[in-house]
């Protein structure tokens, strides 16, 4: 794929705020907003400029980052039982997962833990570290830390 055809996630994120703007999608604007500042905020640490574009692989880390911030404020909210304050960060959190690529299911990660906990040779609990490490190195971006461990969890 050429990338001069490939239009970068930052700049579709970009196009986003317009189209958020003419909706008048309040939830939609407040998320890509701060997102966009995310970016910014990267850009300036990795001694880039803010008109810059960041690599897709920066800007998915950056939403990651920033799905986790998310998540972690509703497991407070709720915990509270501040539901009116959770509710707006899981509208925020179901748009930043749109701008992620789809995690794999536990289904599609069993095979590959099976055959990753063969390959390390881990017979029991002790191993269980080593090949959570692996597993998640071997699928970086493409499945959740937890539906990993989950899976792993199962084979003992």
């Amino acid at each position: 794929m050429l990338q001069s055809h490939h239009m970068s996630m930052h700049t579709t994120l970009k196009e986003s705020l317009k189209e958020a703007l003419k909706a008048k999608d309040e939830v939609r604007l407040r998320t890509v907003r701060s997102m966009l500042t995310a970016m910014t905020n990267e850009l300036v640490a990795t001694g880039k400029t803010p008109q810059d574009l960041i690599e897709d692989q920066g800007f998915i880390a950056v939403v990651k980052r920033l799905a986790k911030q998310r998540k972690e404020s509703i497991l407070q909210f709720e915990a509270a039982g501040r539901h009116e304050l959770a509710d707006p960060e899981k509208a925020e959190l179901s748009i930043l997962e749109t701008y992620l690529p789809a995690m794999m299911s536990q289904e599609h990660i069993r095979p590959i833990a099976e055959a990753k906990k063969a390959e390390l040779g881990v017979t029991d609990k002790t191993g269980m570290g080593k090949l959570i490490g692996a597993i998640t190195k071997e699928l970086a971006g493409k499945a959740d830390g937890a539906d990993v461990k989950a899976v792993v969890e199962t084979l003992f």
